[in-house]
């Protein structure tokens, strides 16, 4: 018997069973449930969601009358009352547990609540992505009811007054449900998921790797790859399928996966299935629901997440990716293919047109596929390159390729250049190769990606350079910064003070 055969318990059997409708009405009819749970909350009083409810166009009305957020203006006007214990805040209830999150630029920990409701969301999802293999062809179906090796963070959670805060991978893991537990999918077992210090943690899990049979694993590319790398070097293996046969599966999301798709061909004894998801602490979002699909993933538009989405572009954001006061917010029938909108979300754990920081790209309108093309601070625009993070991780993709080197890390900061500017990578690799050429290629990848950057760089952007490093040199960065393991990633653009503190990071070690 495999995972997909078991009888679901009947609340989640009904939850899976959605009818299908257009997207529009998907959305307007969460948005309503969203309204008429939280409408007696501190929040719904002062944005009368009663009436909301009432108006015949409930999606604009409660555009008109509820501002946007950004996680300071939320934290002060609302959530810090809510880590404070007071009840019924912007959720009902008591919060209970907050998702320790400071991406991956900001050092001050963010306290992001997460609700009963939420978890049981995030589980739903998880439950639907996993249906969803049974579309997929030429897989090994028998690895589905293997063993499950979530490499997140710790799920020994920090105790405050009224509540518990930690990594969502930590929670959510801590939630597993009964059902699954029963079936002893889930690995590493609670006892090591406790473990807060990663070394101790990575070293229990290649400890008990034999003993394991592996058909999928999720977790952050960097540290799931160091992870096999130790497995393979204890038990002097060639690759991971002379331990894991069964392994099948890679689930994954938060930094693009192909840059590490090389490094991990090397571990592996044979092809494996990469699964798209798009996990934040804010909620479960969007999951790639077909084989295939080119990193492209279905929002998930009828489970508790009310999606906006504003134009990334200057009249919506300044220079440094600030959303302005009160952009204009589309519904997902009236946003254009194949450009970039930030996402605001509205959820269950109670986010109200939250600006969760991340761009992403309509695809495919029928299917409401999208795929995630960067951060909103994430972005070198310099002199109006309007350089992405998708560009760069398809510049560094085809620049791997073309000199048959394996880059598992990168980093790009803007740096004067007399009165003008220049683009300064930082490249992780332990192939040989020249740095000189390594720019030159980047450049000329970059220019056939983006016309913007073509342009300026006959202009005011100057040139372009490359350093290149270890890949253990950025990983010893993270460990500085008390970003080490679980759903640590390093930020594709260095800016301000973190710019500040790589810069002398990298002069200290040269010393």
């Amino acid at each position: 018997m495999t995972l997909i055969d078991i009888r679901l318990p009947k609340s989640i059997a009904r939850a899976l069973n959605l009818p299908i409708s257009d997207p529009r009405r998907q959305q307007l009819k969460v948005l309503g449930k969203l309204l008429r749970k939280a409408r007696f909350t501190e929040f719904g009083q002062l944005y009368r969601f009663d009436e909301i409810l009432l108006s015949r166009h409930k999606g604009k009305k409660f555009q008109q009358a509820v501002p946007t957020y950004n996680y300071n203006k939320m934290y002060a006007e609302w959530w810090h009352k809510a880590l404070d214990g007071i009840p019924d805040v912007s959720w009902p209830g008591v919060i209970k547990y907050f998702a320790l999150s400071s991406g991956t630029s900001e050092a001050a920990s963010k306290y992001i609540p997460v609700t009963k409701e939420l978890i049981r969301s995030n589980t739903l999802t998880s439950v639907r992505q996993l249906l969803s293999l049974v579309k997929y062809e030429n897989v090994p179906k028998s690895a589905v009811s293997k063993g499950w090796l979530m490499l997140g963070g710790s799920t020994e959670l920090q105790k405050g007054p009224t509540y518990y805060a930690g990594d969502l991978s930590g929670i959510q893991q801590q939630k597993i449900p009964l059902w699954f537990q029963g079936l002893g999918l889930y690995k590493p077992g609670k006892k090591i998921a406790r473990e807060k210090d990663w070394a101790k943690k990575l070293e229990e899990v290649v400890e008990n790797a034999p003993n394991w049979d592996i058909g999928f694993i999720v977790g952050v590319p960097a540290w799931l790859q160091l992870c096999i790398e130790k497995i393979i070097e204890r038990y002097k293996l060639k690759n991971i399928h002379e331990l894991w046969p069964n392994l099948a599966f890679y689930v994954h999301g938060g930094v693009a996966m192909d840059p590490y798709k090389k490094g991990f061909a090397k571990l592996m004894g044979k092809p494996i299935t990469y699964i798209e998801t798009y996990l934040a602490s804010e909620g479960f979002l969007a999951f790639q629901s077909r084989q295939n699909s080119g990193g492209a993933m279905q929002l998930v538009l009828n489970n508790n997440i009310f999606f906006e989405f504003v134009l990334f572009d200057e009249h919506n954001f300044d220079s440094e990716g600030n959303m302005i006061d009160n952009p204009e917010a589309l519904m997902i029938h009236e946003i254009d293919l194949n450009k970039d909108y930030a996402i605001l979300i509205s959820t269950n754990a109670g986010t109200w047109r939250y600006a969760i920081g991340d761009t992403v790209r309509l695809v495919d309108r029928e299917k409401s596929e999208i795929i995630i093309t960067g951060r909103t601070k994430h972005f070198l625009s310099l002199v109006g390159e309007h350089l992405s993070v998708d560009n760069m991780n398809k510049a560094i993709e085809m620049a791997s390729e073309e000199l048959n080197i394996f880059i598992p890390e990168f980093t790009v900061a803007g740096i004067p250049h007399g009165n003008f500017f220049s683009h300064k990578w930082y490249i992780a690799t332990d192939d040989k190769v020249n740095a000189v050429q390594l720019a030159q290629v980047i450049d000329a990848k970059l220019k056939m990606l983006n016309d913007d950057y073509e342009v300026e760089r006959k202009h005011a952007l100057k040139s372009v350079e490359v350093e290149v490093l270890s890949e253990e040199t950025f990983l010893q960065f993270l460990e500085m910064k008390g970003k080490v393991g679980g759903q640590h990633k390093f930020p594709r653009v260095l800016k301000g003070e973190i710019l500040k503190d790589w810069q002398t990071f990298l002069q200290e070690e040269k010393i």
